[in-house]
């Protein structure tokens, strides 16, 4: 029996390194509520939920040619918007060597840290926070920018019609 490997949900060809901005959704492993609750319309967060928050906030740390645009943590998955840029000038305007990192590497990174960190205070070794991949949308214009903006921001609002939402199964 040969066991098929699951196909990148990457655009084939693309290169994701490339200067720009990339929508990012990521999902608990089965879609568990791990990161808090949603409350009126907002989003509450638990100690994971806060832990996932100050770890992608943490990112352009690593990763100087990451900058970070709107993002949500909600109870069960999380979007963000990264911009990634080539590289970084000095104040001469030399570019710098440092690696430009991919949006793959960076998101395994975001993963790796959340989930041993979410693991650490629940005293948990090697449970699996996240699912394998991840969904991404390289975005090509303004309006494509504020409309996912805006779909983050009110994500919350619409947490009792989500796809994600347990509810919804």
């Amino acid at each position: 029996m040969t066991l098929q490997r699951k196909s990148s949900p990457r655009l084939q060809g693309f290169d994701y390194s490339t200067t720009g901005y990339y929508f990012v959704t990521i999902c608990t492993a089965d879609k568990g509520l791990r990161f808090g609750s949603i409350n009126n319309g907002q989003m509450v967060l638990n100690e994971s939920g806060n832990i996932v928050k100050d770890a992608w906030r943490d990112l352009p740390n690593h990763y100087p040619n990451l900058q970070l645009d709107e993002f949500i943590v909600m109870p069960n998955h999380f979007h963000a918007i990264a911009i990634l840029k080539q590289g970084d000038e000095d104040r001469f305007g030399n570019l710098s060597l440092r690696k430009n990192h991919n949006l793959s590497e960076i998101i395994r990174g975001f993963k790796t840290w959340s989930a041993r960190r979410v693991n650490e205070r629940g005293r948990k070794v090697g449970v699996p926070l996240w699912q394998r991949s991840f969904y991404d949308h390289v975005i090509r214009d303004d309006k494509d920018l504020d409309s996912i903006r805006e779909y983050i921001v009110n994500n919350p609002l619409k947490w009792e019609l989500d796809k994600e939402n347990p509810r919804n199964f």
